[in-house]
């Protein structure tokens, strides 16, 4: 870019807007005309007082917005900024990354702006979230919880911004749900669905696929269900749930940019605090997706893992899902290496003061490790020892085996006339519990409650 170019951008953080105004006929105009000299879109972010905060310079690709780092805007609550940009000629007017940087962000609202040939500007497009509106709609539509104002020129935006955003706002505190002291976490369960190979075009349809996609949507169906129970056996009140098809999970977000949009959207309308995903996360896409949502992530293995971690009595049962826990835990620990400095880097000036936090944390999980596997093989040859006794005496063993939830421990307790705990959630039995049972013929067993199934239970758990 050229001096004077630059110039005039370095100007522009010193312009101001009135708090009043949504965007200036002016304004508008210094920044088409930057764009048309540029050839390339320049965008600012506004706060509540007509200030700039940022200026932006794009590319053919569009305009990327600033990392914000600590800024966060609340649970529930705009960010209190507004992005206009120009766009270039044959550009969308509110392009998709548009729409989704104002659904994470949160921004008070998007304003983007056409010029003509001479820089001039022509018509402004407006978008802002939509409160309490159900979303979910189809992409672009009136129900993708999204509201759009009708294209205007700048000049004619004569809508008082302060007035529009402190409705908006108290639009906000109205649809928000009350909060009770002790009230369960609200949550959004998510669930990434494979789709199968489609046959070619010209290819004869056989009348089995259609069976297949029903047999593949029931199973995602039961998959989402089952998801919702281990929800609720963990305390957790579910408001919505959220399907996409897709033939392999987003590598970065795990879900697609269209639905992740769709997500944030849900998940700030109705105010959740946690969203829950159906398939294992890679701590990448934890990370990326608790960056966007600015909300807790968590996924299936984690759910499981807080539900024993809650219900777990005995020693061998807590250290055990401590030591799923740890291990679960130990390749996400480098999510914050960005914070510690590495005391690798060789050199003089190079070299760290010793271990860095991250180093650390990991030394310290993996001794911990090492003292709960140390412990729990001492717990196995004492219940090797009992198996011994019994066996030497002679009794035999049945157990209860079973899908979780299944009424196994009501069963024990039918059969052995004995206390069992028994509860209509996922999990409520942790524990293995034996009783004696005596036959009519004066012929004793024990009977053995075991911990229920599950799909795809975390190997550590088993």
């Amino acid at each position: 870019m050229k001096a004077s170019q630059v110039r005039r951008l370095e100007r522009l953080y010193r312009r101001r807007l009135p708090p009043e105004r949504l965007l200036t006929q002016e304004f508008a105009r210094q920044l088409t005309e930057v764009s048309h000299e540029t050839r390339r879109p320049v965008g600012v972010l506004v706060d509540r007082r007509g200030e700039i905060s940022h200026v932006m310079v794009g590319d053919a690709q569009g305009i990327e917005l600033p990392d914000w780092g600590r800024l966060c805007a609340g649970r529930g609550r705009l960010r209190g900024l507004r992005c206009i940009h120009t766009v270039l000629g044959g550009g969308e007017a509110l392009s998709r990354d548009d729409l989704t940087d104002l659904a994470c962000l949160r921004l008070d609202a998007m304003v983007t702006i056409s010029f003509d040939a001479a820089g001039i500007p022509r018509l402004a497009h407006v978008a802002t979230l939509r409160p309490g509106a159900a979303a979910g709609g189809a992409e672009g539509d009136a129900g993708d919880g999204i509201d759009r104002l009708e294209p205007t020129p700048p000049s004619r935006l004569d809508l008082d911004f302060r007035d529009w955003m402190r409705a908006l706002e108290e639009e906000l505190s109205r649809t928000r749900h009350p909060r009770a002291v002790g009230e369960a976490e609200r949550a959004i369960l998510v669930s990434v669905q494979g789709r199968g190979r489609r046959p070619p075009r010209d290819a004869a349809r056989d009348p089995l696929d259609d069976d297949s996609e029903l047999d593949a949507k029931s199973e995602a169906e039961a998959n989402l269900a089952e998801l919702g129970e281990l929800a609720r056996s963990a305390g957790v009140r579910v408001v919505d749930t959220l399907v996409q098809h897709r033939n392999r999970p987003d590598a970065k977000t795990h879900l697609g940019s269209g639905r992740l949009r769709d997500l944030v959207i849900r998940a700030f309308q109705q105010d959740v605090d946690l969203v829950i995903f159906d398939s294992d996360l890679t701590p990448t896409q934890a990370r990326n997706l608790a960056d966007r949502m600015e909300l807790r992530v968590i996924d299936r293995t984690q759910l499981i893992l807080d539900i024993f971690a809650q219900r777990a009595s005995s020693r061998d049962g807590k250290l055990q899902v401590e030591l799923a826990q740890l291990k679960y835990r130990m390749p996400r620990l480098a999510q914050r290496a960005d914070v510690s400095l590495s005391r690798l880097a060789g050199g003089i000036g190079g070299r760290g003061p010793g271990e860095t936090k991250l180093e650390v944390d990991r030394r310290r999980v993996r001794e911990r490790i090492a003292r709960l596997e140390r412990e729990l093989q001492k717990l196995r040859k004492e219940r090797s020892g009992r198996r011994q006794r019994r066996q030497r005496q002679g009794l035999p063993v049945l157990s209860i085996v079973g899908y979780t939830n299944a009424g196994k421990s009501t069963l024990l307790r039918a059969l052995t006339n004995t206390e069992a705990h028994v509860e209509d959630r996922l999990f409520a039995t942790l524990d293995p519990a034996s009783r004696r049972l005596r036959f009519p013929s004066d012929r004793d067993v024990i009977v053995t409650d075991t911990v229920g199934f599950i799909r795809d239970l975390p190997p550590d758990l088993t």
